[in-house]
């Protein structure tokens, strides 16, 4: 399936679900997880994101988060962020759903956006489970602490922890029911989403991928467009 003819099916569709990871931010200047530019005071973010770090040293964890908001505060959504946006306008069921934490995609207007790993801008007390949103670029106090006395974490999922169970079941349906699933900027190896596309795809639904590089289920998807999401994703929605 070329260019032309997935613009054509997604023209076409009731029912649209995209997935998105940190290539699709990594084009607005936020460092992806794993790739180049990363790394933080020679730490390797696999052992910062963890329970087991946070409780061993919460200071040290809470000031990579501040490094983090701080960057992505300068970022700005791209013209993937925008084309996905505006593709939800004109879906009738659209829902983006997203391993990123950033906000981008609620700043380039997306509303149906579910966020499988959390959000970097939820604070969540470590004792009351109270959860407020701190736009703040850089906090103080750090780490900051909530109404009741304790300490704040994160509001992201770290390794080892579940996905949200209501955000996993409103992917996973949404994703069963679709008929153009998008998968755009992710190497498709974090599970449990990378499976949300072969759930499609075994319901019927065509799978689109977009990526800068190949990766482990370009073989199997109905339609590989290699490039930018910032270049492919306004093609997919041109007249």
């Amino acid at each position: 399936m070329n260019i032309e003819e997935a613009r054509g099916r997604i023209a076409a569709a009731q029912r649209i679900v995209a997935l998105t990871g940190s290539g699709i931010s990594a084009e607005s200047g936020i460092p992806t997880f794993r790739g180049p530019g990363g790394l933080w005071r020679n730490f390797r973010p696999e052992d910062l994101a963890t329970p087991q770090a946070f409780r061993r040293d919460p200071q040290l964890v809470w000031e990579w988060y501040d490094w983090r908001r701080s960057l992505i505060a300068q970022a700005n959504p791209n013209a993937g962020h925008i084309a996905l946006a505006e593709l939800e306008q004109r879906t009738p069921s659209f829902t983006l759903v997203t391993q990123n934490v950033d906000g981008l995609h609620a700043r380039a207007g997306s509303v149906n956006v579910v966020r499988l790993h959390g959000d970097i801008w939820t604070l969540r007390c470590t004792r009351c489970e109270r959860s407020w949103e701190d736009m703040r670029a850089s906090l103080d106090p750090l780490p900051p602490i909530c109404e009741c006395g304790a300490m704040a974490r994160p509001g992201v999922v770290w390794f080892g922890e579940p996905l949200p169970t209501r955000e996993w079941n409103i992917a996973a349906q949404a994703s069963h029911q679709s008929e153009v699933f998008l998968i755009i900027g992710t190497s498709a190896v974090v599970q449990p989403a990378a499976s949300l596309a072969g759930v499609a795809q075994d319901a019927g639904a065509i799978v689109i991928e977009v990526n800068a590089a190949q990766t482990e289920i370009s073989d199997w998807v109905d339609c590989h467009l290699e490039g930018n999401a910032s270049e492919i994703l306004p093609l997919l929605l041109a007249p």
